[in-house]
């Protein structure tokens, strides 16, 4: 799945849990105990956690790891449900503070997806502070969709519907917008099984920041490809601060450009192969 695809991939996701969400909440009902406050955090908390965790199952779908999603759903989840459990509350905060106007209810559903969009740098290759502005901008402009769909349909059931939908796609579009313009290295898979998925490495490149692993054990690696003749941890990538270090851990060998390696310097647009997998490195400037 190309970082294009997952765009798409993000905003569906997105929309489908808040769909959920709003099944969820309409079933409870906003005031499902006698302290409305409450209600409101508890609402807003499973709303966020079924966003969250849609949007976070993507990196699953893109890795086609079931582990990785599950990581990433829970981790995302987490995030949402205290997103939400702060947001919603918060943005009724900002309603009534700010003298009734439509907009102000944004501003919370704003640090909702601020808390999604971090989540999701935690779980993919993506630096942290760019999922988070990506979560942050789609919170913003889903929270005004939400009050738009709310304002503009006159069943209160159906526009709170329509606008929870508009909401988690708002999000899910805008953390993967974000990632996809601000990116700066990332491998493109150009054989084998996950032919066109494309891992993000901006979160190795920092000097000081953490390596990852390629290999085949999902349990073990950070980039996983099912290739048998990979090894469960074949290669390290590693960042100095400018570009993207690769260092070969396995009897098989690693290659670049076909010339076998024991560490080198990654430069655009060259061929890593590990195993029968094919791999493209961009680096953008």
């Amino acid at each position: 799945m190309t970082r294009f695809t997952r765009l798409y991939y993000a905003g569906i996701l997105g929309g489908i849990g808040g769909l959920l969400g709003w099944q969820i909440s309409n079933y409870l009902g906003l005031s499902f105990t006698d302290n409305v406050y409450l209600s409101e955090v508890l609402v807003g908390a499973l709303i966020g956690l079924s966003i969250g965790v849609l949007i976070g199952l993507l990196e699953g779908i893109v890795t086609q790891n079931f582990m990785q999603g599950l990581k990433a759903g829970a981790i995302s989840g987490g995030l949402g449900m205290v997103g939400g459990a702060i947001g919603l509350p918060l943005s009724e905060g900002f309603f009534q503070l700010l003298g009734g106007e439509v907009w102000s209810r944004s501003l919370g559903w704003g640090l909702f997806g601020l808390l999604i969009g971090l989540a999701a740098g935690i779980t993919s290759g993506a630096q942290m502070w760019k999922g988070a502005l990506g979560g942050l901008i789609g919170g913003l402009v889903g929270g005004g969709l939400l009050e738009g769909a709310r304002q503009f349909l006159q069943d209160p059931l159906i526009g709170k519907g329509a606008g929870l939908v508009l909401l988690g796609a708002s999000v899910g579009t805008f953390i993967a917008l974000i990632v996809l313009i601000l990116s700066r290295a990332w491998f493109e898979v150009t054989s084998g099984k996950l032919r066109g998925t494309e891992f993000v490495l901006d979160k190795y490149i920092k000097a000081q920041g953490p390596s990852a692993f390629i290999g085949s054990d999902a349990l073990k690696s950070d980039i996983v490809l099912p290739d048998p003749d990979i090894a469960p941890q074949h290669a390290m990538v590693k960042g100095n601060g400018e570009h993207i270090n690769l260092k070969d851990l396995s009897y098989n060998g690693t290659f670049v450009n076909n010339r076998k390696i024991s560490q080198a310097q990654l430069a655009n647009r060259q061929m890593l192969r590990v195993g029968n997998t094919e791999l493209m490195y961009h680096e953008k400037r």
